[in-house]
């Protein structure tokens, strides 16, 4: 299946299926883009909506632009692709990858989501964050005094950005959820996961061989199938 490309402002979008009343806003993680491979699958698997991927800042058609892929950031643009999804479909639904989880956690407090799907997410992005730090022996005096720290990760430790995490802490999550995650991610760790699902009630599912990145055969197989059992829902 191949999407259609569009752009809602400056961010580049891509609409996946056939013409619904219902949408699906897809969010992808690190490293990714609005053509991610689970969106694909998601297409094929829910049928019965489209799908409304972007491009995060930094990511996909946006890359080398001059606009930083900062937590604000991306929380309030994915607040203008859930007004223009909100504004043209009867009812909107989430799919959330990695970090993608934790910006969506923050942007759809105030709106309508009809089920919300997460894959291997960041759902306690401080302490995700302090994790990141200890491995990398970044103490806060030091990350407040260099303000931004690269780690061999590829990922960028900022002053700024971990204020902003801890004034923002996840408190509430109200809609109906589905999670898979693997049994070996280090980021989306099992504790902490398994917290959030009983804390609001989500369905969790724990695939076996899995680490944090979906990719394999075997995996994207899993991802499939779980995406077809519980997008399969009648409400």
């Amino acid at each position: 299946m191949e999407p259609q490309f569009f752009q809602i402002g400056h961010i580049p979008a891509a609409l996946w299926g056939f013409p619904s009343d219902r949408v699906i806003v897809a969010v992808h993680g690190a490293q990714s883009s609005k053509t991610d491979v689970p969106f694909r699958l998601l297409a094929e698997a829910v049928p019965r909506c489209q799908i409304l991927s972007f491009d995060l800042p930094e990511h996909g058609a946006r890359k080398g632009g001059p606009i930083l892929c900062k937590p604000p950031v991306c929380v309030r643009e994915l607040s203008a692709v859930l007004d223009y999804a909100e504004g043209r479909w009867a009812e909107t639904g989430l799919f959330a990858v990695s970090i993608g989880a934790y910006f969506s956690l923050l942007a759809c407090l105030d709106r309508k989501i009809f089920h919300a799907w997460f894959l291997s997410p960041v759902v306690d992005m401080e302490r995700l964050t302090r994790d990141m730090m200890s491995w990398f022996q970044v103490s806060e005096a030091r990350l407040e005094a260099e303000g931004t720290i690269p780690t061999p990760m590829g990922q960028t430790l900022c002053w700024d950005d971990y204020c902003y995490i801890r004034r923002h802490p996840i408190e509430r999550w109200p809609f109906p959820t589905d999670i898979l995650r693997g049994a070996g991610d280090a980021l989306a760790a099992a504790e902490t996961v398994s917290s959030f699902a009983a804390r609001f009630s989500c369905r969790l599912r724990t695939m076996e061989g899995a680490e944090h990145w979906f990719h394999t055969a075997e995996e994207l197989k899993a991802l499939s199938q779980w995406l077809q059992e519980t997008g399969s829902f009648e409400s």
